[in-house]
């Protein structure tokens, strides 16, 4: 055999440990030394910024940290097996919904979708004390954990010390706690991998693990990044003993704050409640004969039957024009005294400067006369009264979001039993509530990758497909959901309700949508997380993964091998994928950048057939990038066939081969 098709499973990934140590190797070189780190060589690289040895430092830890810490950094091993049966759309969605547990289909989307996520939206598990099913294969027992903890010597005996105030209740928390946070920890470390630079992550959690989970996410995205502790207000509790404790958090990081304040990134919302605004005042303006008067007169008697349901952001606006449109009469001071705003302002019937404040007008002189000039200064009948600026609602849609909100929980389980025709769920989130906070932090990019890999019933997915059925937007979502037995009206899993939903979901939005308005995407590609197609293959690159005749697992399809190859080589699972039989099996051209080939029996004279079909669909269909070719190992006759591919395809300029 030859090494001209170097074998796909030697690569590594980023965030995976080997991907780790050549960077390190890249940037310090002598601290690298046959692929080993030499700690001592590179703090001395560091110099002050690296901590010594053994030093203390602030932050959050528990029992299990650095075992959870290393499950972040192992390369994948599975792979997803691709669903068209129970996806919709498959050939045109960009959507993908993908059943497993979410550290390994994290670890295998790191690849493809490192630095491509726009927003992750995640509402974990809380801690309720009940086994956790997310326990990557170590779920603590107490035993386990007091030796974790140093209570318990080498031949486990408990050591607590004399004396020792530790209550029994006090080490089972401390247990269920580690147990939690070792759960979440490397979850979120890939996570970091995944979001852009630009991107935000919003978690949400209850009172029993935020202060926890406040540092945790300190640590993973860094406590310079934090943007906002949300409470979600919900319907009060009158059962309880002390406090009503009817609330959750969101807690909002971004990747980079930095980066987003460099940008001058500002998230705003439209004001809630200011189409109903504008359609009462459209309505007192038709009423009044287009009477300035009249019509602010019905206005304000409009808004005092509405008391309490708006907040001062909308009902400072209760004045119409002459124009029939809703302002208010906003202050035209300097918030800070400077020179070039203490001018006259003279007032248009006496002449006479009005009153101004010390500080002086908010607007230089030059601004000032073009504010004049088009009618946006307000003065009083003499130069004694103040002057106002003219500041219009339509101008003014948008406010700060606040970090408190209340939305009764209720509504989005009875909106879901609608749409699946009963109950089959607990607790699932608000599409409306998701769909708000989703487009409030990507500032309603039409284009956004969302990601929510504690998917539950699927509520982000339904977001998405909400905003883009209401700006025509484009953006995608990914969903992870382990495949949690359930066993209620006829579900499985919760992985088919998340699927049955976004399948109801999307069909009545479709259905609802004007026909004469671009279709949008309410499909998804359905994939399960499996192990490998091709054994053995542990992820270390030290096995020959194809080194008997028959490696491919019973059962699989080379689309099965196909969809693993993207996976390894860090290719989006949804990048079109074009077919052509060639010498009796598939050939496969991806976006024309990657032909694939996984036929078996190859011979010389194949191996001519399948290096010219690879060259003339290059030749039709011309790509500026690099083009890689992949086809299976043991595929070959003898090495004689692949020796001649390999001549062929380079012959041909085609350099990157690869095997799998």
């Amino acid at each position: 055999m030859t090494d001209d098709f170097a074998p796909i499973n030697e690569l590594d990934g980023p965030g995976e440990a080997h991907g780790n140590v050549a960077e390190l190797a890249r940037l310090f070189p002598d601290a690298v030394v046959d692929g080993t780190v030499d700690l001592d060589v590179l703090r001395d690289v560091l110099g002050g910024d690296a901590a010594p040895g053994g030093a203390e430092g602030f932050g959050l830890r528990w029992p299990g940290m650095a075992a959870a810490r290393r499950l972040s950094a192992l390369p994948a091993t599975m792979t997803l097996l691709p669903g068209p049966e129970e996806s919709v759309d498959w050939d045109n969605t960009r959507n993908i919904v993908i059943e497993g547990d979410n550290l390994e289909v994290l670890r295998l989307m790191r690849r493809a979708y490192t630095n491509s996520v726009d927003v992750i939206y995640i509402d974990p598990p809380y801690n309720t004390g009940n086994d956790f099913v997310y326990d990557d294969k170590r779920a603590a027992t107490q035993a386990e954990h007091e030796a974790d903890a140093g209570l318990r010597d080498e031949e486990g005996a408990l050591q607590t010390g004399a004396g020792s105030d530790r209550a029994d209740e006090r080490k089972t928390g401390a247990a269920r706690h580690s147990k939690w946070l070792s759960m979440m920890y490397p979850r979120l470390l890939v996570a970091h991998h995944l979001l852009k630079e630009s991107g935000v992550i919003i978690v949400a959690i209850d009172d029993t693990e935020h202060a926890r989970l406040k540092l945790l996410l300190d640590r993973v995205f860094g406590a310079e990044n934090f943007i906002a502790n949300v409470i979600w207000q919900g319907v009060k509790k009158n059962d309880s003993r002390y406090i009503s404790d009817s609330h959750d958090y969101m807690l909002v990081y971004a990747k980079n704050e930095g980066l987003l304040t460099s940008l001058n990134t500002r998230w705003r919302v439209r004001k809630e409640g200011i189409d109903e605004v504008f359609r009462a005042a459209s309505d007192a303006w038709e009423e009044s004969g287009h009477s300035a008067e009249a019509a602010t007169l019905l206005l304000k008697e409009w808004f005092a039957g509405q008391r309490g349901r708006f907040t001062a952001a909308i009902t400072n606006y209760n004045l119409i024009d002459d124009q029939g449109r809703v302002y208010m009469r906003s202050d035209l001071r300097s918030p800070n005294p400077r020179p070039n705003l203490q001018y006259d302002l003279l007032h248009p019937k006496t002449g006479q400067p009005v009153r101004r404040h010390p500080n002086g007008w908010v607007y230089s002189r030059e601004t000032m006369d073009e504010q004049l000039a088009s009618g946006r200064i307000l003065f009083g009948p003499d130069h004694t009264t103040l002057a106002y600026f003219k500041r219009y609602l339509d101008e003014q849609e948008q406010e700060v979001a606040l970090s408190v909100f209340e939305q009764p929980r209720r509504s989005a389980s009875q909106a879901l039993e609608r749409l699946l025709g009963g109950k089959v769920f607990d607790f699932p989130k608000d599409v409306g509530v998701l769909a708000r906070w989703i487009d409030l932090v990507t500032q309603s990019d039409p284009d956004a990758v969302v990601l929510d890999f504690f998917a539950g019933s699927g509520s982000t997915g339904h977001a998405v497909m909400e905003l883009n059925a209401a700006d025509g937007g484009n953006r995608r979502f990914i969903l992870v959901q382990l495949n949690e037995s359930i066993a209620q009206n006829g579900y499985e899993s919760i992985a088919d309700i998340t699927r049955e939903r976004l399948r109801r979901a999307g069909k009545q939005i479709g259905g609802h949508r004007d026909a004469e308005k671009p279709a949008i995407d309410t499909g998804f590609r359905s994939y399960r997380l499996a192990e490998s197609n091709v054994k053995p293959w542990d992820g270390t690159g030290e096995l020959d993964l194809l080194a008997a005749v028959d490696n491919l697992a019973k059962g699989r399809t080379s689309y099965d091998l196909l969809v693993e190859m993207m996976l390894r080589l860090g290719i989006d699972l949804v990048t079109p994928v074009a077919t052509r039989e060639v010498a009796g099996n598939t050939l496969y051209s991806l976006a024309g950048t990657l032909y694939a080939f996984f036929g078996t029996d190859v011979t010389v004279e194949t191996a001519d057939e399948i290096a010219g079909a690879i060259v003339a669909w290059r030749d039709l269909e011309p790509v500026d990038s690099d083009i890689t070719v992949v086809v299976r190992d043991t595929g070959f006759k003898d090495s004689s066939a692949k020796l001649n591919l390999a001549a062929a395809l380079q012959q041909a300029g085609i350099k990157t081969l690869r095997s799998i």
